[in-house]
């Protein structure tokens, strides 16, 4: 069990001990990949490699929802927490969530999208949680 906040909280941010690093993504007017569930497998297995995490099992994409509102959604579990994309058909929108507990590369993110995706907009935020 850990006894100290550094041996808990690994990541160091503005001097402070932070859980997680969170990263919050808006990809808007995307290409087709988009639309594919099988891309999309792909994609979110290319972001946990290409941000060096360790995935847990395969990933889960499925397309559900009604009208406007069609999309899929996915999630790649990683040892240290969790990818997860929904995305909008209609527009080609996809929310990304990257989250973990191990730092990694906000601008690798936003290669991965730009690359696999192309889309027409692309904004990031990210967030260390303690």
């Amino acid at each position: 069990m850990p006894t100290t906040l550094t041996e808990y909280r690994k990541i160091t941010h503005n001097g402070e001990p932070h859980y997680g690093q969170h990263c919050v993504a808006t990809a808007l007017g995307c290409n087709e990949n988009i639309l594919s569930i099988e891309k999309m497998y792909e994609f979110l297995v290319q972001m946990a490699d290409d941000i060096d995490m360790v995935r847990f099992g395969p990933p889960i994409v499925a397309r559900f929802g009604e009208g406007n509102d069609i999309g899929l959604s996915g999630v790649q579990l990683i040892t240290t927490s969790a990818i997860t994309i929904h995305t909008n058909d209609a527009h080609r929108d996809m929310y990304l969530d990257v989250f973990s507990c191990k730092p990694f590369d906000e601008a690798t993110v936003r290669r991965v999208v730009e690359e696999f995706l192309s889309p027409s907009d692309l904004s990031c935020e990210v967030i260390y949680r303690k």
